[in-house]
């Protein structure tokens, strides 16, 4: 089985994003970044997990509400 598009390892999902590995790793930690697959011990990313979670960041005006910690990702 080929998944396509692959998975992506911690560094390309941060590059797609446009933040750094240790922004990804700290969200993971506290539950408020992107959906992740866990795979023994590596963590990978797919393309419309990341996608997802930044649509749900997507706001029109600063008085929109935040996204709550751990909520719909």
């Amino acid at each position: 089985m080929t998944l396509n598009p692959p998975l992506l390892t911690t560094a390309q999902a941060a590059t797609h994003l446009g933040l750094s590995r240790h922004y990804l790793n700290d969200a993971r930690v506290t539950g408020t970044g992107p959906a992740y697959v866990k795979l023994g011990a590596l963590v990978r990313y797919r393309h419309a997990d990341l996608d997802a979670w930044v649509a749900a960041a997507l706001r029109h005006s600063t008085q929109d509400a935040a996204p709550r910690a751990g909520g719909d990702q």
